[in-house]
């Protein structure tokens, strides 16, 4: 793979839906350890994943006997769980039923004295089976993982240069792969649910008082679908305020999709742009902008315009 092809990889779905299935499943169940001993935050962000170096990680869960983290690790193919005791425990990534991957979790877990149970249902998908009944999925290939962690850590880099042009509300940028956010308060559009994204970021949100509602802008990357199968970037408003869909966005391989109600840029014309970094940044920019404008939005009071302080200060 040359030094482009590792930066962009290559990622087409049909190569890796295998794949792709079973390490939904697996993301849910260590999600589904982080929501069950987790307080509830607000818009379901203590049950996210957040990119890292190597790969995917909870963050420090707290336990009644000891704070733990479990870090999927995407270069040596490892679940790692260290423990603040100094216990830890390893499970290999590799090619295993999710019954079979669920059991080891929660033996690592009940051997690290962090007994935990969790919902065995899987959410956001048709037909649900029990994680530890699960043996239909059981693919993993390591060469395509790596190469959707790659997509994640590009995509996490630039989103995150774009969260300083706002002074307003912004999220962090983290991964959603674990649970249903449909019942949260206020909710999120149907296509959140439809897509399962990978990286999911809010870019823009403003309340005021009691007078105005709530009102978001989001941007994520999908990995793939039956429904979308390609990896995209999408955007929308929420509620969409009237004239989004007219809204001219940029790049100009960006497209409003009315089955999915929300723009659409395919990750690989980002991925072949000769500026790959600007290429995803017109589309976040123009995105905010359009729904920010049409909504009305008190756009001074949400954007910086001046400098940051620096961090030597």
């Amino acid at each position: 793979m040359n030094s482009s092809e590792s930066v962009w990889p290559t990622l087409p779905f049909a190569a890796w839906k295998k794949t792709a299935a079973t390490l939904h499943m697996w993301t849910q169940i260590v999600g589904k350890v982080r929501l069950s001993l987790t307080p509830w935050i607000n818009h379901s962000w203590h049950v996210t994943f957040y990119v890292t170096a190597r790969g995917l990680t909870t963050s420090s869960i707290p336990h009644p006997s000891g704070v733990f983290e479990m870090r999927f690790d995407f270069i040596d193919h490892h679940l790692r769980i260290p423990k603040s005791d100094g216990g830890r425990r390893m499970i290999k990534l590799r090619a295993q039923s999710v019954a079979e991957f669920y059991a080891l979790v929660m033996g690592a877990l009940t051997e690290l004295e962090l007994p935990v149970s969790i919902d065995l249902l899987p959410n956001e998908i048709n037909d649900p089976f029990p994680f530890d009944r699960h043996r239909e999925h059981r693919a993993y290939d390591p060469e395509y993982t790596h190469r959707f962690w790659r997509v994640l850590l590009q995509s996490d880099r630039v989103f995150k240069l774009f969260a300083p042009a706002s002074s307003g509300s912004a999220a962090p940028c983290i991964s959603f792969g674990a649970v249903s956010i449909s019942g949260s308060r206020g909710g999120f559009p149907g296509a959140l649910r439809r897509c399962i994204p990978v990286v999911f970021r809010i870019c823009r949100m403003q309340s005021r008082a009691k007078r105005i509602p709530t009102k978001s802008a989001a941007v994520a990357c999908g990995r793939g679908s039956e429904a979308m199968p390609e990896p995209i970037f999408y955007s929308y408003a929420y509620p969409p305020p009237e004239g989004f869909a007219e809204a001219k966005v940029r790049p100009a391989s960006a497209s409003w999709n009315p089955t999915l109600r929300e723009f659409v840029l395919p990750y690989d014309a980002v991925r072949t742009a000769e500026d790959r970094d600007d290429a995803l940044m017109q589309f976040l920019q123009s995105t905010y902008e359009a729904a920010a404008t049409l909504a009305q939005w008190d756009r001074d009071a949400l954007e910086h315009t001046g400098a940051w302080p620096s961090h030597q200060s």
